[in-house]
């Protein structure tokens, strides 16, 4: 399988001035190959969700209401008795919708699938992976804590800040001035807000607890390193392999499958050198040619 630096140098060879996109058609094509090689491989279904937010920060990254449009155009056609392979890279994102996605999927493939991490799937993303059968990781893969974010902004963190600076100001009245100026940044409504979306991820966290065929204290153990107050102190906190197999989820090593790691990491390599290349910030793509992508401040 071809590396990083073959597809990149691949990709800057097929890029000419008499075809100034000929780099990122080459790079669809080789990703759309591996998607299929994948598939075939594993006799299963392959959905890819990608998002580019490593190259780019922008809302359009993160799991939102237009993302259930992209799956229903990549799960129409597909043998839905072969179960699903899900490729998660993403940064999380809205709680209503990775709730409609978890429940859309579920009901399509009969809760039979599997969730594959190249590298990350954060807060959103992490409730999507746990939500499945099984995650299928690398050394190189992590999850993160639930901790919902709104408008890019930990819950959680916000919520601590409020109630740091009311204690604060309690004991020390000079610092009022400081923490209005901080304070003054949000919304009105922006802390009630991040409270409800708190309440959500925990009631959301429970529902996809329960679905799992665990024992109680296993759900405990996730809950300890995965659920908001958990252990991971912060947002951003990656919850690597050995973490995830600690907390009781049930993980297959992708190194175990040469083959299949180097299908996963091509597409995965495909598309990060596409999101630093072109516009393109969001990819959704199936084994058999249907193909979502969502460009920077643009839909198709």
């Amino acid at each position: 399988m071809p590396t990083w630096s073959t597809l990149l140098n691949e990709s800057q060879k097929n890029t000419t001035n008499q075809n100034p996109n000929g780099g990122i058609d080459y790079l669809f094509s080789k990703k759309r190959e591996f998607i299929k090689r994948l598939s075939e491989k594993t006799g299963r279904n392959t959905i890819l969700y990608f998002s580019g937010f490593l190259q780019k920060s922008s809302i359009d990254a993160s799991i939102g209401d237009l993302d259930i449009n992209a799956f229903m155009e990549n799960v129409h056609g597909l043998d839905k008795s072969k179960g699903l392979d899900l490729i998660l890279h993403t940064p999380g994102g809205d709680l209503s919708a990775t709730e409609q996605i978890i429940k859309y999927l579920k009901h399509s493939f009969g809760g039979d699938i599997r969730a594959i991490i190249p590298q990350m799937a954060m807060s959103a993303g992490s409730m999507i992976a746990v939500s499945c059968k099984s995650v299928i990781m690398g050394p190189q893969s992590s999850l993160g804590p639930f901790d919902p974010q709104l408008n890019g902004v930990p819950c959680q963190s916000a919520i601590r800040e409020f109630y740091k600076a009311v204690d604060d100001v309690a004991k020390n009245p000079a610092s009022l001035g400081l923490w209005q100026a901080i304070i003054s940044k949000y919304n009105p409504t922006f802390l009630t807000l991040c409270e409800q979306a708190d309440e959500l991820s925990d009631e959301l966290t429970e529902n996809i607890l329960a679905d799992k065929d665990i024992d109680n204290s296993t759900k405990k153990k996730i809950k300890t390193v995965f659920a908001r107050n958990s252990d991971s102190k912060t947002h951003s906190r990656h919850i690597d392999r050995e973490k995830c197999i600690d907390a009781g989820l049930d993980v297959i090593r992708l190194e175990e499958d040469r083959e299949l790691q180097d299908l996963v990491l091509s597409i995965h390599h495909c598309c990060m050198i596409l999101a630093e290349q072109s516009i393109i910030i969001k990819i959704v793509e199936n084994n058999i040619g249907g193909c979502y992508l969502r460009n920077l401040n643009q839909h198709r």
